[in-house]
């Protein structure tokens, strides 16, 4: 087999990528080693940049999204028995959309299958190869049958456990992580929503997230130890601590209800750099991770294949190869600073240090400055909203 771009992994970040190729007049296989079903099932959270969106829009794939996902035009913090709304749309001119990653990889596998263009599901032991001398190809197993694809560029979009960022010699490449000492316990219930936006509260118990998948479909997380059983919290126990964190006024209006879901989700920081080794480039989680505080990992995920999209584009239209020699250090720029959010975030909101402790007041200091601060609240909605392209 041969394609122009070979892209391991039928993600968000593999299929979004596809179809901006795909409308650029660029051919791509996707490979995936899990089935269709599988992939389809896993759930994510969804919260959008409006940068986001337009990708999602520009590919065709923007009409159920805009049917059924929720736009949100602010988020509540609450702390220290107080709570306060960050209005993005006053801020920044902005806001998100909540629409779940689920239903956003549905979207794009439908419409890719629609037009004809090939994923090949459980496509097992995939192997990078021909980096290192500029002939690019992919070894993999599919139906039983040893198969070879051939291509110009491989684009590793296969997540942080994937192939791809193994495949880079570990000389040339340089790892950033931050492994944080706690991690989130989420319930999934078909129960509407305790607020219509979402709440973030930092709390003397730890933190918790009020958020939604749908206007019947809730969210909802705490702060826990990275080792907590979930069989240790029944639902009622769960429940009960979110009202605590959540405080009186979202506890007096949380509908309850057996949980859909249930687990716990470590929290860390990681980046790899540089994010291209020869004609291989990763995009997505096989180059990064951000904790869920800041709603940041789908985005990056769209940022970084907007990038390489334009790229691969202007070597096909132009024969030029300085947008992909610059691929990853302004993918990378883009990476830090919704690193540096999403780890600002988490440190602002969780139980990190004693009560009573400096480091606990300048956490309640810092809130109370947004509460009181434009200019202060300003950069957090500009952040949360997504930077520019």
């Amino acid at each position: 087999m041969r394609t122009q771009v070979g892209i391991i992994g039928a993600g968000p970040a593999g299929l979004l990528l596809s179809h901006l190729l795909a409308r650029r007049g660029i051919e791509s296989v996707i490979l995936e080693a899990r089935s269709r079903d599988h992939v389809e099932a896993r759930i994510r959270a969804g919260v959008l940049e409006q940068g986001t969106v337009a990708l999602l829009e520009e590919v065709g794939a923007a009409a159920r999204l805009h049917a059924e996902g929720l736009v949100h035009e602010g988020a509540t913090f609450a702390f220290a028995g107080r709570r306060h709304r960050v209005d993005f749309r006053d801020l920044t001119g902005k806001a998100v959309v909540v629409y779940g990653q689920t239903e956003i990889t549905k979207d794009l596998i439908a419409l890719r299958l629609a037009q004809g263009l090939p994923i090949l599901f459980e496509a097992e032991g995939v192997a990078p190869g021909g980096l290192a001398d500029g002939r690019p190809h992919l070894a993999f197993v599919h139906q039983g049958s040893a198969q070879r694809l051939d291509c110009d560029f491989i684009a590793g979009c296969d997540g942080h456990h994937g192939v791809s960022r193994a495949a880079i010699p570990p000389a040339l490449l340089r790892s950033y992580e931050r492994v944080y000492p706690f991690g989130w316990l989420g319930i999934l219930a078909d129960v509407p929503p305790v607020s219509h936006e979402l709440i973030y509260a930092r709390h003397e118990r730890g933190f918790a997230l009020a958020s939604m998948r749908s206007p019947t479909r809730s969210r909802y997380y705490i702060q826990c130890a990275p080792d907590t059983d979930p069989s240790d919290w029944p639902d009622q126990r769960l429940w009960d601590e979110l009202k605590r964190r959540l405080g009186p006024e979202a506890a007096a209006c949380m509908r309850t209800g057996p949980a859909i879901e249930k687990s716990v989700a470590p929290l860390r920081s990681f980046v790899a750099a540089p994010m291209r080794h020869g004609r291989l480039f990763l995009a997505g989680d096989a180059a990064h991770i951000v904790p869920p505080t800041g709603a940041k990992g789908l985005n990056l995920a769209a940022s970084d294949v907007h990038y390489l999209a334009r790229a691969l584009a202007a070597f096909y239209r132009e024969g030029r190869e300085e947008e992909l020699d610059c691929y990853s250090e302004r993918a990378l720029a883009r990476v830090w600073k919704a690193e540096r959010f999403s780890w600002w975030l988490t440190g602002l909101m969780h139980r990190l240090h004693p009560e009573g402790s400096f480091e606990e007041q300048m956490q309640l200091a810092e809130l109370d400055y947004i509460a009181g601060s434009r200019a202060a609240a300003t950069a957090l909605a500009e952040n949360y909203v997504g930077l520019p392209f």
